[in-house]
């Protein structure tokens, strides 16, 4: 392992895995933590791996869906499910294919086989969740997820570049969804009772939700790309609508002016808000013990500013506190199993990083 002595941080980083051209030839863009201790990595292209602490890496999962690889658009997320120790369930998000050059985000649930080899595979994955409608274009999947305590599945679903659906009830884009692990939609979901895709609406008004996670208190927060600035982190509350298109802290690329959220009091304003962007990538809390001072904050990375960005949370508001320059761009942190932080790096040469406090 290649460990690497940031002077001006106060944790240590240890390089685990890089890429090669002939082992990790792709964009990592997810990972979680198996009760062994090892990891599940995703690569957009469409395969996901197993690496230990080390960076040893296994060869490729057989049995991953066929992804629709371009643009934003790939191989996804990967969580799993609560009981996995007792029935082996994980989940998996990526981008699909649809008809007439259409494309949407899935969500698919198998079992994980490992075998004596350090190696797996995938069994009988099914689609359990779809973006509907499919739309042309490879931008704004969002399609990452998280289980709550009690069990229910949470995916952030984005607008798909195509603005208005964010607001219209009878589209899942742009929306936070909240199902039963099975993909079925729970009865006393905000808006169950008027059917369909909005029966599966959480809360609305999103744009390009890129982490989604579960604070201590059990409450869910995400945080999403603005357009021109305005990132976001958001505490989602049921079904309040988080007002995009028509509001935003940011302004549309073209340099059309979008009213704030101060302007339109009914819609819910985000705890934290970057202008100049952060382009956001990943969010995570920390209740470790390796860094006891950081208990309760939240981490995001950051994509174009290249960092890793510590947000302290107060009740239900939310600061930035401390900004760490990575010199790479971040796509996603995860808690280790002994309280390091770990953390991907994006596109081609990405590696997966420990951080550790320093001695």
């Amino acid at each position: 392992m290649n460990r690497l002595y940031l002077l001006a941080l106060s944790f240590v980083v240890t390089a685990c895995a890089s890429a090669d051209p002939e082992t990790w030839p792709d964009e990592p863009w997810a990972m979680t933590f198996l009760p062994d201790g090892r990891l599940l990595v995703t690569e957009m292209s469409g395969r996901v791996l197993i690496v230990t602490q080390d960076g040893d890496k296994s060869a490729p999962l057989s049995g991953v869906p066929v992804v629709d690889y371009g643009g934003q658009g790939g191989l996804g997320d990967v969580v799993l499910h609560p009981q996995f120790a007792e029935n082996g369930v994980i989940y998996l998000s990526y981008a699909e294919a649809g008809d007439g050059n259409k494309r949407g985000a899935a969500i698919a649930r198998g079992t994980l086989a490992l075998d004596s080899n350090g190696a797996g595979s995938l069994h009988n994955m099914t689609v359990i969740w779809r973006q509907s409608p499919k739309v042309t274009g490879r931008g704004h999947y969002g399609h990452r997820i998280a289980f709550s305590a009690d069990g229910y599945l949470f995916i952030a679903s984005g607008d798909r570049q195509k603005f208005d659906p964010a607001q219209d009830m009878k589209s899942n884009l742009g929306k936070v969804i909240r199902l039963h692990d099975d993909g079925t939609v729970p009865s006393d979901n905000p808006f169950a009772d008027q059917g369909g895709v909005t029966a599966e609406i959480w809360s609305l008004g999103h744009r390009n939700p890129l982490g989604i996670a579960f604070d201590s208190q059990g409450r869910l927060w995400n945080q999403e790309m603005g357009p021109a600035h305005g990132d976001e982190l958001n505490l989602v509350l049921r079904g309040h609508n988080y007002g995009y298109p028509i509001v935003s802290n940011g302004d549309h690329y073209s340099g059309q002016e979008i009213p704030d959220h101060d302007t339109r009091p009914e819609f819910e304003k985000p705890k934290a808000y970057w202008v100049p962007a952060i382009s956001p990538g990943g969010l995570m809390f920390y209740d470790g013990n390796l860094f006891p001072e950081w208990k309760g904050n939240a981490f995001l990375g950051g994509l174009g500013s290249e960092s890793l960005i510590r947000v302290e949370i107060d009740g239900d508001t939310a600061r930035e506190v401390e900004r760490f320059d990575m010199g790479k761009r971040i796509r996603e942190e995860e808690q280790g199993p002994n309280g390091a932080i770990w953390i991907l790096e994006d596109e081609k040469g990405g590696r997966l990083l420990k951080l550790t406090p320093k001695l």
